[in-house]
């Protein structure tokens, strides 16, 4: 017994330091904000414990479910875009004389400053008095629900792509030429060696990407901000924008405390039954 506890002592010295500060930026913030949703607290008078009081009033809330729709909306039209788009664009570059300039360029958004980001693209894709308007015909998304969703969407997407690209083509590094050589011998066509031979090993990669790109969407919240603030008519108005009304425009910190608990355990349960959904296709 002596022995494997002597070899394990070293490896859990050199984890301590990763596992405090994990614990100290990451597991006390989350029990604060636990301790937090239990209070009645304008974040300037004196904290009142409510108990449950704050979660029973949110699932009552009309505003929250509407939110947790737009935001669903949301994570329907980008995620399947992000991972597809994703993988489309790593399989067109991969082997191409441009591949690493055209990674560099897709990667580049993600590097430029949210602010600059979102002011240029109001900017260029203003309705009434943006560049881009001058020229085309651009959706009047400062105005229609369908539209400005649509934008945040295509934002998001723009910011966050090329990530998605790198990781793809990262996979799609990893798998051996020869099986896809073995593919074409034995008469297989393009689409049957991708279906049959890149598809099933790029699935980590595709798990890896739902995941992140589900954090994104529930958890989005810059964009929306930035650029329309909820609206039209609360048309944009996802979770993330809705905890930002909740603790400080409305200045009900203990509700949003629950509300960010929910968003959470939101986040878990999707980004749980993705994984295993993905993993019960192998």
């Amino acid at each position: 017994m002596g022995k494997p506890w002597g070899r394990r002592l070293p490896l859990i010295l050199f984890s301590l330091p990763a596992l405090g500060t994990l614990g100290l930026f990451v597991l006390y913030p989350f029990l604060d904000v636990l301790r937090f949703s239990t209070w009645e607290w304008s974040g300037l008078s004196e904290p009142k414990p409510v108990g449950l009081k704050n979660y029973a009033h949110l699932l009552q809330d009309p505003a929250f479910w509407g939110s947790l729709w737009v935001t669903l909306k949301f994570m329907l039209l980008a995620l399947p875009l992000f991972v597809g788009l994703s993988v489309a664009l790593a399989l067109a570059l991969e082997g191409a004389p441009y591949e690493r300039l055209a990674k560099s360029l897709l990667f580049l958004p993600g590097l430029v400053t949210l602010g600059g980001a979102t002011l240029s693209w109001y900017t260029l894709f203003t309705p009434e008095y943006g560049a881009l308007a001058q020229f085309l015909p651009v959706p009047p998304w400062d105005r229609e629900g369908f539209w400005a969703l649509a934008v945040v969407v295509l934002f998001t997407l723009w910011r966050h792509l090329g990530y998605g690209v790198l990781v793809a083509s990262a996979r799609l590094k990893a798998i051996p030429k020869t099986l896809l050589e073995a593919a074409y011998v034995d008469g297989a066509g393009p689409f049957e060696a991708f279906r049959y031979v890149t598809l099933p090993l790029l699935k980590p990669a595709l798990a890896f990407l739902v995941v992140v790109g589900t954090v994104l969407a529930l958890q989005s919240y810059s964009a929306v901000f930035l650029l329309t603030r909820g609206g039209p008519f609360g048309a944009t108005r996802v979770l993330g924008y809705y905890l930002y009304e909740a603790g400080f425009e409305n200045f009900r910190l203990g509700y949003a405390a629950a509300v960010t608990v929910v968003i959470l355990l939101l986040t878990l349960f999707f980004a749980y039954a993705q994984l295993r959904l993905l993993r019960s296709e192998d």
